[in-house]
């Protein structure tokens, strides 16, 4: 409503709306104007008025700007046990997992954490002789350049909740879930299982023993540890301790940098994911 004294340039909230819209924004930056408009006359909360613009830049924003990279997925081996995986599996708290072959790009599909349950189980005998592909599901492949409105319309027509991410080439360089893609709406997402300690690479177990994630980058390392461990020739401590195997190492194999030894316990067929780290020069 127009104030009572009749100034033509104090124009109510409503008025100013639908002179703006009489016109009809031409564009998006034009609409999001009369939006914050909306917003600073307290018509739409600041809340509401995210959510909104989240949802308007889903056509702008696409599957490689939300994706996981590939290097820091927790892949499990088709051809591996399921003792193997547990641990990572655990370690890592998520429901799904890329079911991986002998090649980088030979990814066969999904597994699910819940599929896990039965075998877990089931006696020794069963359990060891599983065949991981048997519970492998099917995964949906889209391209690095694909806008999320349709990334999400794709996940709500398969009911599928992971994608895999490939380049122009067709190589796999990522994932995404259909949580990263309301996250882009809504904002971050929690569950109970989230707490500030998610995103710790490095857990401490007791005075001398640490687990680690082989992506823990050479300075957090240092930072954590207090010390100066150098390597020009990788960030990440999983890329320093496979230069010392010098081999890719099976799962419970150990070795030495320093004053840190390290036990493997999981790796795939390209990389190691989770370490044992025992302090040595702690008594």
């Amino acid at each position: 409503m127009s104030d009572t004294n009749g100034d033509p340039d104090d124009k109510g909230w409503l008025e100013r709306i639908t002179d703006r819209f009489s016109s009809e924004p031409t564009d998006q930056k034009e609409l999001e104007q009369v939006l914050r408009d909306a917003s600073e006359r307290q018509i739409i909360d600041p809340e509401t008025l995210n959510i909104i613009f989240g949802a308007l830049n889903q056509t702008q924003e696409r599957a490689r700007d939300i994706m996981i990279p590939w290097p820091q997925l927790v892949c499990v081996n088709a051809d591996a046990k399921l003792a193997d995986i547990l641990p990572a599996i655990i370690e890592s708290k998520h429901s799904r997992f890329p079911v991986v072959g002998d090649e980088i790009d030979d990814v066969i599909g999904i597994l699910h954490a819940k599929d896990l349950l039965p075998l877990i189980l089931a006696d020794s005998a069963q359990t060891s002789a599983i065949d991981l592909k048997s519970i492998t599901r099917s995964v949906n492949v889209v391209p690095e350049s694909q806008p999320l409105n349709l990334l999400l319309r794709e996940f709500r027509s398969t009911r599928k909740h992971m994608a895999l991410v490939v380049d122009e080439y067709g190589h796999i360089s990522g994932a995404v879930t259909i949580e990263d893609v309301l996250e882009q709406i809504v904002g971050e997402i929690e569950d109970e299982y989230d707490d500030e300690e998610e995103d710790d690479h490095i857990k401490q177990l007791d005075e001398s023993n640490f687990t680690i994630k082989a992506t823990t980058t050479i300075d957090d390392f240092n930072e954590f540890f207090e010390c100066e461990l150098i390597e020009d020739d990788f960030d990440t401590i999983g890329g320093v301790v496979l230069k010392q195997f010098g081999h890719l190492p099976e799962r419970d194999e150990i070795t030495q940098v320093k004053n840190f030894e390290f036990k493997v316990l999981s790796s795939d067929s390209r990389r190691i994911t989770l370490l044992h780290l025992k302090r040595l020069d702690v008594t």
